[in-house]
């Protein structure tokens, strides 16, 4: 007997077709992913399970949990199954959590909104499922804010709210796409041992193809908001038959070929760099204490050289990034971009900071929406003594367009009028528009559907061949690091622990945080695809 059955599900708002002839089932005790690229209807699926669907949404079909009608349910009826029959686990943790209360109260809330015990017995409960999500109290006391945990321990509280009532379903919306390695994969364990130990059904929402492969029981493909293609995991991956699952999959695997590096120039020099922050005093008189974000970190980057950074959360690479940009200074070492200084006295370099551009993990987060993107991607153009204007201007829009593979008309359009992959288009071109010798790209595809990403992946490629770009590539996603990069530098608690050619060290890892890395990256199996 299935835990959620859902058939003939169909869904419009305001008059728009969303879903179409929706069927899913889960059994107890079963993993199913619903896997498609942004817009397949994922998300509406679950949220149309849990009835928390916008105003203007017309639903009809069928969605039963066990026995009972989840269309047929009123507001209150399905106040009582939320968190209590049906627990959902968001992608963005800080964003679900309050940032207000304590993670006790905030796990407890869940208990007493359900009356299903007094105060102390639900504290009691929060703190058994904080406990058995990783969070002891003896490391972790429950009168913690979420700002005082990491992304992956936020990320365990919102699932311990999940799980404090032990549901009978569970819905993991993208739940580790923000997560370096390693905590993915401590949370993708979590969740696959709850489902196990409590019996419970999980709904899992990914578009990380190696994740579906390594943890689902069935697959799930849509597209369009239509079920193109569905079965257990081990049969689909081994036998698709249609198109877009096996173009979701060669995309998930799919290699660029860069172009061969110059012959070694030495362009950024980074030389026993040390970055501290002073902490806040604990005693009115006491002496500061300070923490080293950077320890001691040396580097050099190849003109024409692509160079991968890689670590957990909290291991410098942000910290150095910024110090490279010359947006912190440092204590200690010196950073120099073809022999100048990143920092003159107490400000940065102007000279040397026109000569570095950075590419951001959310593109529409970086650019004003008011403004064309004409005007968007010619910012930089203040770093320049001479910026081009007139006619001049106009051509240099045009071929930063052109580049990265759009139109010279888009420049009159708004930012919101673009897809997330052109949107990163857009963020390339703003960041080639002066042609700056070094290019930093920050997680600059981590955040893009499989296919969009390899379509991102081979611009930059040919962008190696046309520009000879240099770049450092900072991503936690193994799989494309290995890709896109010669080199590959290894960060771990402010400090390089291995640097070498990319292939040698993926295949060969010297130090054993490189080999637990890359030991916990989830790897797209083989595919025999048949059809």
């Amino acid at each position: 007997m299935s835990l959620l059955s859902i058939k003939n599900l169909t869904l419009s708002i305001h008059g728009i077709p969303i879903l179409r002839d929706v069927e899913l089932a889960i059994a107890p005790g079963e993993i199913v992913a619903v896997t498609g690229e942004s817009g397949s209807g994922k998300s509406m699926t679950a949220l149309a399970v849990m009835q928390l669907l916008p105003q203007g949404a017309e639903i009809a079909g069928q969605i039963h949990l066990s026995d009972e009608d989840i269309l047929a349910a009123g507001e209150d009826r399905m106040c009582a199954l939320r968190g209590n029959d049906v627990g959902m686990v968001f992608q963005e943790p800080m964003t679900a959590l309050n940032p207000v209360k304590t993670i006790g109260d905030q796990v407890a809330e869940t208990i007493l909104l359900h009356g299903a015990m007094d105060r102390a017995a639900a504290m009691d409960r929060a703190r058994e499922v904080l406990a058995r999500v990783g969070l002891p109290e003896n490391r972790f006391p429950l009168t913690r804010y979420p700002h005082e945990l990491s992304g992956g321990q936020r990320q365990r509280v919102v699932i311990a709210m999940a799980i404090a009532l032990r549901p009978k379903l569970l819905i993991a919306d993208e739940p580790t796409t923000a997560l370096d390695v390693t905590t993915q994969a401590q949370i993708l364990e979590l969740l696959t041992g709850l489902v196990r130990e409590f019996g419970m059904g999980m709904l899992m929402i990914t578009h990380d193809l190696a994740v579906v492969a390594e943890m689902a029981d069935r697959i799930t493909v849509m597209r369009h908001g239509e079920v193109v293609e569905q079965g257990s995991t081990g049969d689909l991956l081994t036998n698709m038959q249609h198109p877009y699952t096996k173009m979701l999959f060669q995309a998930s695997g799919h290699k660029v070929v860069l172009p061969a590096p110059p012959p070694p120039a030495p362009l950024l020099d980074v030389a026993n760099v040390v970055r501290e922050y002073r902490l806040p005093r604990t005693r009115l008189f006491s002496r500061p204490e300070y923490f080293r974000a950077v320890n001691h970190v040396s580097l050099v980057i190849n003109r024409g050289e692509r160079v991968g950074l890689v670590g957990e959360s909290g291991c410098g690479k942000s910290t150095l990034t910024r110090a490279i940009l010359g947006l912190e200074d440092v204590q200690g070492g010196h950073i120099r971009l073809d022999g100048e200084p990143v920092f003159s006295g107490q400000s940065p370099n102007l000279s040397v900071r026109r000569k570095m551009q950075v590419v951001f993990q959310d593109p529409f987060g970086s650019f004003n929406p008011r403004h064309k993107v004409e005007r968007l991607i010619t910012e930089s153009f203040h770093l320049l003594d001479n910026p081009p204007r007139g006619a001049a201007r106009q051509d240099a829009v045009a071929e930063a367009l052109t580049a990265v593979g759009l139109s010279p008309d888009d420049a009159q359009k708004y930012v919101h009028e673009f897809s997330g992959g052109q949107r990163q288009r857009i963020a390339i071109a703003r960041a080639l528009i002066i042609r700056p010798e070094l290019i930093l790209f920050d997680e600059a595809v981590s955040a893009l559907d499989v296919s969009v990403r390899a379509q991102v992946l081979d611009l930059l490629a040919d962008l190696c061949r046309a520009y000879s770009l240099t770049y450092l590539f900072i991503s936690h996603d193994l799989s494309v690091v290995r890709t896109v990069t010669d080199r590959v530098i290894v960060m771990q608690s402010g400090e390089v622990v291995e640097e070498g050619v990319t292939e040698q060290v993926f295949a060969n890892p010297k130090h054993p945080y490189t080999r637990k890395l890359i030991a916990a990256a989830p790897v797209l199996p083989e595919l025999g695809v048949v059809g």
